[in-house]
């Protein structure tokens, strides 16, 4: 049996159990610019956007990272032991602070946050595990692990917020996905910035990559 055989079927399973005790919703939640790219340096976050992202981390359970976007993440620490002085940035950094934080990471043999715990099972057992356990709906917010997730079949929404820069290069956010994905588009967002939230659901009509 082809690998690619064997990844769909262990996907279909993991689903298919997920549909009969699922109660928490996996959201995929990242900035992109026009062009395709998740790059945190080519945005400008203003009061707004920081706004909108604090009631989602509010509105969450959980967020899950991979190492590199954890560590970006752990900027938000300083502003908790020395505000900046911008509301919208110290309301954001108390929020994260708060919020649980399961990482991902193959290097890291612990995380000192005060929120934030190492997995101990690989993504689809831990994400699995999450989902079919009461709660806050669950959030993604590192680039690899949306790539990941979404090979594996396990999100449920996307919200990708396209900011209107174009970085030119940098990591594009579909890399290496399985096969094509046809998404619903629920709704949008615009900010007075000019960013977009795009809000999907993935349907159920998926092709593999020949």
């Amino acid at each position: 049996m082809r690998r690619q055989d064997t990844f769909s079927k262990a996907s279909h399973c993991i689903n298919s159990n997920l549909k009969k005790n699922s109660v928490r919703k996996l959201t995929a939640a990242i900035n992109m610019t026009l062009d395709g790219f998740c790059d945190h340096t080519a945005i400008s976050p203003d009061e707004e956007l920081h706004q909108h992202y604090a009631n989602l981390l509010r509105d969450a359970g959980t967020i899950l990272y991979g190492r590199v976007t954890y560590q970006l993440m752990e900027f938000w620490r300083t502003l908790v032991e020395n505000p900046s002085g911008e509301k919208s940035m110290d309301d954001f950094a108390i929020v994260m602070d708060n919020t649980p934080k399961i990482v991902f990471s193959h290097t890291l043999k612990n995380v000192d946050w005060k929120s934030a715990a190492l997995a101990n099972r690989d993504l689809a057992e831990e994400v699995s595990a999450l989902k079919q356990h009461q709660g806050k709906d669950i959030l993604v917010g590192s680039r690899s692990l949306i790539i990941q997730l979404m090979n594996l079949n396990l999100i449920d929404e996307f919200q990708l917020c396209v900011h209107p820069v174009v970085a030119g290069s940098g990591l594009s956010l579909f890399d290496s996905i399985n096969g094509r994905t046809v998404f619903k588009l629920i709704k949008t967002k615009t900010f007075n910035s000019g960013a977009v939230t795009l809000y999907y659901q993935p349907t159920n009509e998926k092709t593999a990559n020949r």
